[in-house]
Formats: C-alpha cells, structure tokens, sequence
C-alpha cells in the first residue's frame, strides 16, 4: 500500500508521488514503473485543469475519491494517467509525466514499438501510459485496493533531487510551479513552452 496521503491538493501530492510506483499486472505480463515527473493540477482554481468549468462526463473521476485513476485522450492520439487528489467534491489530480521501468521492461518496450532505450520507454505522459499498458479501460480504477493497476510505496527519495518548475505544453497557466521532477534523471521528459502560451496570474 501506498504511504502518500492523497487526501491534499495535487500540488501538495505531485513531489510526494515521486518514487512511488505504479504497476499493472495483465495476462501478458508486469509492468512497474517508478514516478519519476509529475504535474499537479487544480480544479476550478486552475485555468489548465479539465475540471476549471466544472463537472462534465468526461472529468467526473477527478471530483473523487482520492486514489482513483483519471485517464484521457491528448490530442486524440496518447492516453495520459492522474492521480485523483484532494477531498470528494473538489477536482484536483496529479499528472503522471514520465518515470523508470524496473519491473517488465521487455513487455514495456513491446508496447513502445521495439527498439527504444530504456530511459525513454516511460517518458512523457503517453509514453507513460503505453508502456504501462493503461488505456480507457482503466479510467476510474482504484489504485489502492488491490485492482490490476495499483499505487505502491518506493524508496525514498531525498528532497535535495526534487525540482520545480512551469508545467509543459499548457497554454493557460503554463507559468505556475507545478511541475515536480527528479534532477539530473534521465527518464524525465524535456521542458516545452506552448506556442500559445501567454503571462499568467501565479498560484
């Protein structure tokens, strides 16, 4: 079971969740992933998040409980995993961006399409999840319960690695510090300013 307290906004959860694990066990094999880049996202209050306009279908997980998988389409192309935070009724979730295989890599890497290193099987949000194997199916799944996709505890990781940073390729509060990495990994994913990105109030 996971140590990290979900129950706080995404950005008190988002450095907390790195080295944690996510793993998902399918008939095909394991995979297990250490969290290395995450991006924290907060509800009503943030003009980046899904949920800033509200509930809708698609964003319902978000709005609780905490410990849930909320997994969408970018750019009608890559499925991209969170973590649901915070307290039921208020949408707040922790974007997973990229981490480290230690656990499947061979079947990672199969999903990946073949020859691909190994600190780039997980790198970037869909990467992520295509090496994990995590696609619709899985929205709404609970990672604490024993499902086939669970959150675990890793080692620990030394605050002196964690990173903040403006958050990638959003274009509406792209400048807020809510982006958490560990420094000097060589599975986190590059840092991109949107083209429409523009001055935004910090949070």
């Amino acid at each position: 079971m996971n140590v990290v307290d979900l129950a706080h906004p995404a950005e008190e959860v988002a450095p907390e969740l790195l080295g944690a694990i996510l793993t998902h066990e399918t008939p095909e094999g394991t995979v297990s992933i250490t969290i290395t880049e995450t991006e924290a996202y907060s509800g009503s209050a943030d003009p980046a998040s899904h949920a800033y306009r509200g509930r809708t279908p698609r964003n319902a997980v978000m709005f609780g409980p905490a410990g849930h998988l909320y997994v969408y389409r970018s750019h009608g192309l890559h499925w991209c995993a969170n973590i649901v935070t915070g307290v039921d009724g208020i949408a707040t979730a922790v974007l997973i961006r990229a981490g480290r295989v230690i656990e499947g890599e061979e079947l990672a890497r199969e999903r990946r399409g073949g020859k691909v290193e190994s600190p780039r099987l997980a790198r970037g949000p869909g990467n992520f999840c295509q090496a994990l194997g995590i696609t619709a199916e899985h929205n709404g799944t609970d990672l604490l319960t024993g499902a086939s996709v669970a959150l675990s505890e890793g080692e620990p990781v030394p605050a002196a690695l964690i990173r903040v940073g403006p958050r990638v390729g959003v274009s509406k509060a792209h400048d807020w510090q809510h982006r958490f990495y560990l420094a000097g990994d060589p599975t986190v994913s590059a840092y991109r300013l949107s083209p429409r990105a523009k001055p935004s109030a910090g949070a």
